[in-house]
């Protein structure tokens, strides 16, 4: 299948709706980035898509040109609804602006998003994007990128959801990174050994002074 698109394109034809229809979703994960590069962005308004299966670097492509053929109707209901199979490759930026429009998101689509734009949001954004559907976030905590999501939020905000989280990070919370010493080489290990050596007799001095005085 990926050797016929390479050749259909290599013949000089488009990969506009009728081939993206032809095409489908199963195959447009085959396409590389210069094949979904040649998409024209008008084309996605006029078939149906789910790259959620695709690769990060088809999802990012694919989102950049869905965004820019439903600018349009950026402002209305029915944008979500076309952009929605597409938000995979969404950014962080882009999404923080979508919690803001009362979407509804369902958690299955939150728990598809590229796992370095969700760990950006935070649990009010979160709260934004799923709208009626908050609640169905407890059911999904312990599942992966949820529940890291979670640990990285701070317990008192996630609180604030009213949909019983846990696992977020305690108020005075921090992280010990215990330092890395790199082993004495042989050379050090005379001054050492004197120190250890040397060490009682300065300790019965420090005594006697405090004591003197």
């Amino acid at each position: 299948a990926s050797a016929m698109i390479k050749r259909y394109v290599g013949l000089g034809n488009a990969l506009n709706a009728t081939a993206l229809n032809a095409t489908g979703t199963r195959y447009v994960c085959l396409l590389s980035a210069s094949e979904l590069n040649t998409i024209d962005s008008n084309s996605l308004k006029l078939v149906s898509l789910n790259p959620s299966a695709c690769s990060e670097l088809t999802k990012d492509i694919l989102y950049a040109k869905a965004k820019r053929a439903f600018s349009d109707q950026h402002y209305l209901p029915a944008y979500y609804e076309h952009i929605e199979p597409y938000l995979g490759g969404a950014p962080g930026v882009d999404l923080k602006a979508l919690s803001k429009d009362n979407v509804n998101m369902k958690v299955s689509t939150l728990m598809k998003l590229r796992r370095d734009s969700l760990m950006s949001l935070t649990p009010s954004e979160v709260q934004g994007l799923l709208g009626v559907n908050l609640g169905d976030l407890e059911k999904w905590q312990n599942k992966s990128p949820i529940q890291e999501w979670v640990q990285m939020q701070k317990q008192s905000e996630l609180d604030e959801l009213h949909v019983g989280l846990t696992g977020g990070t305690q108020e005075g919370y921090m992280n010990i990174v215990t330092p890395k010493f790199q082993s004495p080489s042989s050379a050090s290990l005379g001054p050492v050994a004197m120190m250890l050596h040397l060490l009682p007799a300065l300790l019965i001095s420090f005594l006697m002074m405090s004591v003197l005085s």
